[in-house]
């Protein structure tokens, strides 16, 4: 993997910081940052009574890990 994709990819170390120090923005920042992820990790299938399977998003799996996500960003020591 090339560095320069790697690095773009990474969260700034201000971005983090000023997010366990409690910024709202920077909060905001890590949320989206990890939104893809979150979303992936609630992916679901439903199957119907015919056989046909669905992929859906569990949205409540997914507010319980952004709000993991916060308390465990918000209870990060730096320093």
């Amino acid at each position: 993997m090339n560095r320069n994709n790697k690095s773009s990819a990474l969260l700034p170390f201000p971005v983090i910081a000023a997010a366990a120090g409690g910024d709202t923005e920077a909060m905001c920042a890590v949320l989206k940052h990890y939104e893809g992820y979150i979303a992936a990790l609630c992916i679901r299938t439903l199957k119907d009574d015919a056989g046909n399977t669905y992929s859906y998003v569990d949205e409540e799996m997914k507010n319980r890990l952004q709000v993991r996500l916060i308390t465990r960003t918000l209870a990060f020591n730096i320093g």
